[in-house]
């Protein structure tokens, strides 16, 4: 048997499948591969039908191309498909000239398919070289997922038959099974009546055919005689309208069937004819493969293309649904750290508090009025106990604690609306299974340990800081606890930086704040002891908003979306056209 691309009448420019079919058959299985393991989880438009076309690829490239392309000598596969109620299995069974496939007396009518092949290629088809997942059987049977194979001496040797389910069937497995085998065929030999040759569903599969340049034969059968003329030529109109005009066409009148339930052999004729001589015609078989195999290959390719854009399209969403948390979050982040800097934090009970820690509102406002009295005057008015500081420090854990849970309830509040604008962000959250719109169940219990951590962190910096001064009377005049409060609220006024010279209220508290600190340490450690303390508090902060933020990011990595996924795939079908198209090399 003469292989494709060996034929000296070759057009040029046509795909030459013997020279280079390796590299060829290399790419497609690496295709099948990208292709698998390509997902479009997100809800965007257009996702369901490039869902379903990535299954009918994969299902394509298993079932026939890479099948074809291992064994360019197999029989030729013409798989008859048409509408519910059109003759299917009845014209099978007259091509055959015998009961090979029973055809359904109630509606849908074939439910598994029947494979009818000469008993010398049987080695071609029980081997499950193509439509692997169907079970194999040489019994009647009504399991869709079982292929009965059934061996004819009327069938000719190099070309099998296949009746598939109706693609119209009201069972959804059928019609996709009828669309699997479609795809597997070399051939479709479509098989439609007067009664419903214009209808919608055969004419979408056609216009596959005809995108695809699959090699396709139209039979219409069960018309009336009178009517054959009339209805085939409006037929043949509407296939060169499609572009099939090439595609024979041939008729079958409405007949009695005989005791088989078989059609007159003259109803048939035509067809049985054209079938033998095409089995008998190895350079016509070629032909026929050669086209619908560079016809799906190109359709594949092309394809391709479209899938790496939808894959690329998820991944975009996926980046804009991930700004959305970013955005709500680093907002967060900054409306905290304005909020621990601007003084916000300098009143009601922190004021309170730092009040009867440091002295009463006449000293307050003498020192409004004269900010730069002497460090020992400051010694001398602060009068604190250490008790008075811990109630400074447990009003200073409640602000912040309030802080960061208001904000971190606005960031899970807008980022949950945001994603609920758009289906694909809806979606994910409805897969998450739990409300996301409010801040962690545990936050406040976090933000509290954190607050503390943060204040026992400012602690240790007071402490080490005064490693050499914890015998002078200031030092111990004050405690760690007194200066670390100091530091606090030093770090709470720290918008206009670390002066000293703010004016009103909080402003006022820093100052005190800060010329009782410098009276211990001196201005040069006061800056750096509230640099490090700010830093500490934005550390921590970021730490506790990132866990909240992951709530929602984590959705996202568990997408399964690989950045590289879309050039993957725009890579692999340039090399397909590349190889599919690359001319012959002289031997």
């Amino acid at each position: 048997m003469t292989h494709a691309g060996h034929s000296s009448g070759e057009r040029p420019g046509r795909t030459q499948w013997s020279a280079g079919s390796a590299q060829l058959l290399t790419t497609l299985t690496s295709l099948r591969e990208a292709l698998r393991s390509t997902h479009l989880p997100l809800e965007i438009p257009g996702a369901a039908e490039h869902r379903a076309h990535l299954a009918e690829m994969v299902s394509q490239l298993e079932d026939y191309v890479l099948p074809r392309l291992v064994e360019v000598d197999a029989p030729l596969l013409a798989v008859v498909g048409g509408s519910t109620g059109a003759g299917k299995s009845t014209l099978v069974n007259s091509l055959v000239g015998a009961r090979v496939s029973e055809p359904g007396v109630l509606r849908p009518t074939t439910r598994s398919p029947v494979l009818v092949h000469h008993p010398d290629d049987a080695g071609w088809f029980d081997q499950q070289r193509i439509l692997p997942e169907l079970e194999r059987t040489t019994r009647p049977t009504a399991d869709p997922d079982a292929l009965q194979l059934v061996a004819s001496p009327e069938m000719p040797q190099g070309l099998a038959l296949l009746d598939a389910p109706d693609i119209d069937s009201v069972v959804e497995r059928n019609r996709s099974l009828a669309a699997q085998l479609l795809a597997a065929a070399d051939l479709w030999l479509f098989v439609t009546s007067a009664a419903r040759y214009a209808d919608q569903v055969p004419w979408g599969f056609l216009k596959q055919a005809a995108e695809r340049s699959a090699a396709v034969a139209i039979v219409l059968d069960r018309t009336a005689p009178g009517a054959l003329g009339e209805v085939s030529g409006h037929l043949a109109r509407m296939l060169t309208s499609r572009g099939l005009k090439d595609s024979p066409l041939f008729t079958v009148p409405e007949s009695p069937l005989d005791d088989q339930g078989l059609l007159p052999a003259a109803a048939v004729g035509d067809i049985r004819g054209w079938l033998h001589e095409l089995g008998a015609d190895v350079e016509a078989r070629n032909g026929v493969v050669r086209q619908t195999l560079d016809g799906a290959v190109r359709s594949i390719g092309r394809r391709t293309y479209d899938l790496a854009d939808a894959a690329q399209a998820q991944a975009d969403m996926r980046t804009r649904l991930r700004r959305d948390v970013d955005v709500a979050y680093d907002q967060a982040v900054t409306d905290i750290d304005t909020g621990t800097a601007d003084g916000t934090l300098l009143r009601g009970e922190v004021l309170a508090r730092w009040q009867e820690f440091v002295g009463t509102g006449e000293f307050l406002r003498a020192l409004e009025s004269k900010v730069s009295w002497l460090r020992d005057r400051i010694t001398n008015a602060v009068k604190g106990k250490p008790q008075q500081a811990e109630k400074v420090t447990v009003a200073v854990e409640s602000g912040l604690q309030t802080l960061l849970i208001e904000h971190a309830e606005a960031a899970a509040e807008r980022t949950d609306a945001s994603w609920r604008s758009v289906a694909a962000g809806a979606q994910v959250l409805e897969t998450a299974g739990v409300d996301l719109s409010r801040a962690s169940r545990d936050f406040r219990e976090r933000s509290e340990r954190m607050v503390r951590d943060w204040q026992a962190g400012v602690l240790d910096l007071v402490r080490t800081e005064g490693g050499d001064k914890r015998t002078t009377a200031r030092f111990l005049a004050y405690g760690v606890n007194g200066l670390s409060v100091a530091l606090m609220v030093v770090v709470f006024a720290s918008t206009g930086g670390v002066t000293g010279a703010e004016v009103g209220i909080a402003g006022g508290s820093a100052v005190v704040g800060q010329k009782l600190l410098e009276a211990v340490f001196g201005d040069q450690a006061v800056r750096r002891l509230a640099l490090n303390a700010r830093k500490d508090l934005t550390t921590r902060v970021d730490a506790l908003l990132d866990q909240e933020r992951r709530r929602f990011t984590t959705l996202l990595d568990d997408l399964d979306l690989p950045a590289e996924t879309p050039d993957q795939l725009r890579a692999l079908a340039r090399r397909v056209d590349d190889l599919r198209l690359a001319p012959r090399p002289t031997s």
